[in-house]
Formats: C-alpha cells, structure tokens, sequence
C-alpha cells in the first residue's frame, strides 16, 4: 500500500495523497496543451494494455475484472471527480470504514498520481508528444526516463490494490456498507465514487479469488518493464496498428 511514516493514520495518508493528485488535476486543467498530451499518450497507453491482455478480457471470468484494471485503476480515465468526491468524505469515511479500507483508497490515489507523474516525464523524453510515435520511440523515451523504481512501485500499487479488494468482497460489514452508500451517495453528488466502487467490487466478486489475475498483471507488466531497461525496441505490437481477429481455425 501507500508507503508511510508509522504515526502517520490512515486517514493521514489519504489526504496526502488526494493533496498530491489534486494539484496535478489541477494543473492539468489550467493547460490545455499539457492536457492534450496526456490524453494521446494515455490512449497509446491503454491500446497497449488492450492488447497485453486480450486473452484475459475474453475470458469472461476475467472480462469484468480487466475491465477495471485497464480503465479505473491503470489506465487512461479522468479521476478527477472520483478524487475530489473521496476528498468530500473522508471525515465520514474513516468513521464508518475499517483503516484498511482507507488504505486501500490512499493506495488507489497514489497509483493515480504517480501515473500521472511518470506520465508527464515521459512526454518530456519524447521527441514527439503528439501521439504519433512509435514503440521504438516510447522505449527509448522510457528508458531515458530512467525511473525504473517509480515503475515497479506503480506495479505493486495495482497488484496491493486489487490484492485489498478481492480480500473485501469477501467481508460483510464492507459489502453492506458499500450498499448502504449508494443511494445517499447518489443525492450528495458522490456518484463518480460510488460508482467506481462498485464496479470493483462487482468485478473481483465474479472472478472468485484474483490470485491467478493479479499475478499475471505483475508478471506482464514487470516483464514488459525489465525488456525495455534491457534495451528492447520492439516488446509489444504497435498499438495504432489494428491487426485482424484470427479465425478460429488460425488460433488451433
């Protein structure tokens, strides 16, 4: 999780990191230029991981789950609104909610952040920022980036994230909690919230235990990284390339 100080609280924790990721929604905003940007890497980015797990998004134990993956926890989305409801309710939150929980959520924010982060140093080491690069360009940009801790750090922040919740699908007191928020939730304006929630929870609940899953993110992607240190130019398709579907034959 979220690394910290011991005497730091969980809630703590959590205004930090929401203190950290609101400043950089912020000057997202404010710079349409440096927004542009980092949209277009960020589709580049999530076309990439599309096509990393195809498997897993056809598998329909796993489809909801990687789901959720490439769009609420390491992918392309917009926060934003879910960052600044969670900042709404934190006091209510850490009194109805078990510190773990507001961990897991402190967690969740800084994956956010420090995606954010590294996004915005690797538009910096690309020669081209306009989304028109190729995967050889990405690699060498990313290895000039140099910050490989950063990058397994955001790894182990979505593996710990889902870790915390396929361990709370299982807990009533979460769940029914969970429940209990939706509708005063929806008339407070914490819909972005809830909703992302929601969609976690109902997509572990389905793969029943996300041992195999979370293993296989951490494996792809640490694999992914430790190519490209190495020097790799090429390990993944070009994701503005559309391949064909196979046939099934072709697949046998």
């Amino acid at each position: 999780m979220a690394e910290q100080d011991p005497t730091q609280t969980a809630q703590a924790v959590l205004v930090r990191e929401l203190t950290r990721v609101q400043r950089l929604h912020a000057e997202r905003a404010a710079n349409p230029i440096l927004a542009g940007a980092l949209e277009r890497l960020a589709d580049w980015q999530a076309r990439r991981l599309r096509a990393t797990y195809a498997d897993l998004a056809a598998d329909q134990r796993y489809s909801e789950a990687i789901r959720f993956f490439q769009n609420d926890l390491y992918g392309a989305a917009d926060f934003s609104r879910r960052d600044a409801d969670l900042a709404r309710v934190v006091p209510m939150l850490v009194r109805v909610l078990p510190e773990s929980i507001i961990m897991t959520a402190a967690a969740a924010v800084e994956l956010n952040a420090l995606s954010q982060e590294l996004d915005r140093v690797l538009l910096s080491r690309l020669s081209r920022a306009n989304g028109y690069f190729t995967v050889a360009d990405y690699c060498k940009a990313y290895r000039r980036a140099g910050n490989y801790p950063l990058r397994h750090r955001q790894i182990k922040l979505t593996v710990d994230v889902g870790t915390a919740i396929d361990r709370s699908v299982n807990n009533a007191f979460v769940r029914t909690a969970l429940a209990m928020m939706r509708q005063p939730a929806r008339l407070a304006g914490l819909s972005a919230l809830q909703d992302f929630l929601e969609r976690g929870f109902a997509a572990f609940r389905r793969m029943g235990g996300a041992a195999t899953f979370l293993a296989t993110i951490n494996e792809r992607e640490t694999q992914l990284l430790e190519a490209i240190a190495d020097g790799a130019t090429a390990p993944f398709p070009d994701p503005l390339i559309v391949r064909p579907a196979q046939s099934s034959s072709a697949r046998t």
